[in-house]
């Protein structure tokens, strides 16, 4: 793995917010909004397009949490100044309804985490996409549904942690819009929760299942997955990760992450935290969009 380390940077890219409605369980509307990060040079030409990736946060966390605690902007500004991948739009949600500290319930643990972030995944379809691609210049020629989808292999998700299970999820859910993933420190929760490790061979069932009913070939979505030998995730999902290994007709594993469309990176060293998963998602900038 490629290690980050700052760098002086001449050319930044801005970040924007932006403000959106959206519903919650009980169909209640509720002002929600993201951080965009738009590359260096977005506002001089306005005929050129741009994909763009979808970033969550862990659990606990809001739109600002992976600017708050890693370098994030930074390697994204070094990348695209080096010309290390090509400069694409980064959107920075929350899961949340009503604002972490608010929706916030001990008590509940895991399973109340694991409830919002399946039922972001209607908020990203309806509500969050189209908020942001009506709003830049990406490759949707509308938000329809039909925009969306012909769109779909300039679109990117990726997650920390419970936003690493978000990112399964938006596989499993939203497949047909999203066409690359890089789920960071998290397994997927469809069967139950940490069941990368506890129901191992039922979790990729599932997801070969949903590629099966999509109708897709591995050469139509990617998954970038990783994690560090001490991160707590580690447990949870390298069992799975190994388990999708033996299904090569829809994972076909590469370390090269220019062949394939299946990358796993277990670093060894690197703990649960924001600035190291942060790496992982620099190593995976060049190949998002690489169809």
């Amino acid at each position: 793995m490629k290690l980050y380390r700052q760098h002086d940077i001449e050319y930044r890219g801005t970040i924007r917010r932006v403000d959106y409605v959206s519903t919650d369980a009980e169909g209640v509307q509720v002002n929600k909004y993201a951080n965009v990060y738009l590359p260096f040079g977005y506002d001089e030409d306005p005929e050129k397009k741009y994909n763009v990736l979808y970033v969550m946060h862990g659990g606990g966390g809001n739109p600002d949490a992976w600017l708050d605690s890693s370098l994030i902007k930074n390697e994204l500004d070094y990348a695209f100044s080096e010309k290390e991948a090509e400069p694409f739009i980064v959107v920075f949600p929350t899961y949340y309804k009503r604002g972490a500290k608010a929706d916030q319930k001990p008590e509940a643990g895991f399973e109340y985490g694991n409830e919002q972030i399946r039922f972001f995944q209607k908020e990203l379809r309806e509500d969050l996409i189209p908020a942001i691609e009506s709003t830049f210049r990406t490759y949707a020629e509308d938000t329809s549904f039909e925009g969306l989808k012909a769109s779909r292999k300039h679109r990117a998700f990726s997650g920390f942690s419970m936003g690493g299970g978000t990112t399964w999820y938006a596989f499993t859910d939203n497949l047909d819009i999203i066409a690359s993933f890089a789920p960071l420190s998290g397994d997927l929760w469809a069967i139950e929760m940490r069941g990368g490790q506890t129901k191992t061979k039922e979790t990729v069932e599932y997801l070969v299942n949903v590629i099966k009913e999509s109708g897709y070939t591995p050469d139509d979505y990617k998954i970038f997955a990783a994690t560090g030998v001490e991160d707590i995730a580690n447990p949870n999902l390298t069992p799975q990760v190994e388990e999708m290994k033996k299904y090569p007709e829809f994972f076909r594993f590469s370390e090269d992450l220019s062949e394939g469309n299946f990358h796993y990176i277990l670093q060894e060293g690197y703990e649960h935290a924001y600035h190291r998963v942060a790496e992982y998602l620099y190593n995976f900038l060049p190949y998002l969009f690489q169809y």
